[in-house]
């Protein structure tokens, strides 16, 4: 299966799961290191060996770009998985706008916090801890909602999407990326690569297209399979270029399964068994959540 699993009794688990990884401080030193700490996030890149940071900054800024005639000083965000809350800065920075920013990891979001501060700009954002299966918000509030490689660890994807579209307004946008399976991609495929995150399976662009069309949303996907293929082969060299330098803030046994999974998502990247891309969804004018 490489849709969205619906069983629900396992969510609880699985976001205490996806806390505990995220929280650790192994996980921490390497997106530090080798991602840059800031926007953790598959990387749009200019060429092949263009700087991992550098590539995942062009992801947030072509996404705004896709927003950017909703966003404004009185434009207020939800950034759905905001991890150390380097697109929640990008947008308040460039627009003005108010971020409302969540994301399950409260040791995430009190580094988030502390920088926002250090910035000046914990005026324009709130750093929320909590569930995109459970949003803390009435409906019709924001103006956009933005999410990037975060659905890929929810369990109930169709819960994630039917909650981002409540919360939105009508003539609002959600946009999205994901780090998806191919159409014909058999789960078995995928699950040796995929254990290193606890995820079980990955939806399918046409699951989320044929979803947001039943939510009521005109929806188009930017395929950007090729920068995915070039993004895990960049960690995969940075990685194992760098071991040595990593062992002294890494632990070993972190650092040896990153030398081992690594290649794993390499190899199916380049053999295009994942998809990855840019969903842009339109709330009409007059729509009401469904």
């Amino acid at each position: 299966m490489t849709e969205n699993a619906k069983d629900d009794s396992n969510t609880p688990d699985h976001e205490e799961a996806t806390r505990r990884y995220y929280e650790s401080n192994d996980v921490d030193a390497f997106y530090d290191a080798v991602w840059g700490g800031e926007d953790i996030h598959v990387g749009l890149y200019a060429h092949a060996q263009e700087a991992i940071a550098d590539a995942s900054r062009r992801t947030v800024q072509h996404a705004a770009d896709r927003v950017e005639d909703l966003l404004g000083p009185d434009a207020t965000v939800l950034d759905l998985g905001s991890g150390y809350g380097g697109s929640a800065r990008a947008l308040a920075e460039r627009f003005g706008c108010r971020v409302v920013a969540l994301d399950l990891s409260e040791g995430h979001n009190r580094r988030h916090r502390a920088v926002n501060a250090g910035r000046g700009l914990d005026g324009l954002i709130e750093v929320v801890t909590g569930s995109l299966g459970h949003l803390p918000y009435e409906a019709e509030r924001f103006d956009v909602v933005w999410s990037l490689e975060v659905l890929c660890h929810v369990t109930d994807r169709e819960r994630a999407l039917a909650e981002a579209v409540r919360v939105l307004k009508p003539g609002g946008a959600l946009v999205f990326s994901d780090i998806m399976a191919a159409e014909e991609t058999p789960a078995q495929a995928l699950r040796p690569a995929l254990s290193r995150l606890g995820a079980e399976s990955l939806a399918t662009p046409s699951f989320y297209l044929e979803h947001l069309s039943g939510l009521g949303l005109k929806a188009d996907f930017e395929d950007h399979t090729a920068d995915l293929a070039i993004h895990y082969a960049r960690l995969d060299e940075e990685v194992h270029r760098r071991a040595a330098e990593l062992r002294s803030v890494i632990s070993a046994a972190y650092l040896d399964d990153l030398l081992a999974n690594l290649p794993l998502w390499t190899d199916i990247t380049r053999r295009r068994l994942l998809r990855w891309g840019l969903f842009h969804a339109r709330r009409g004018a007059g729509a009401t959540a469904s």
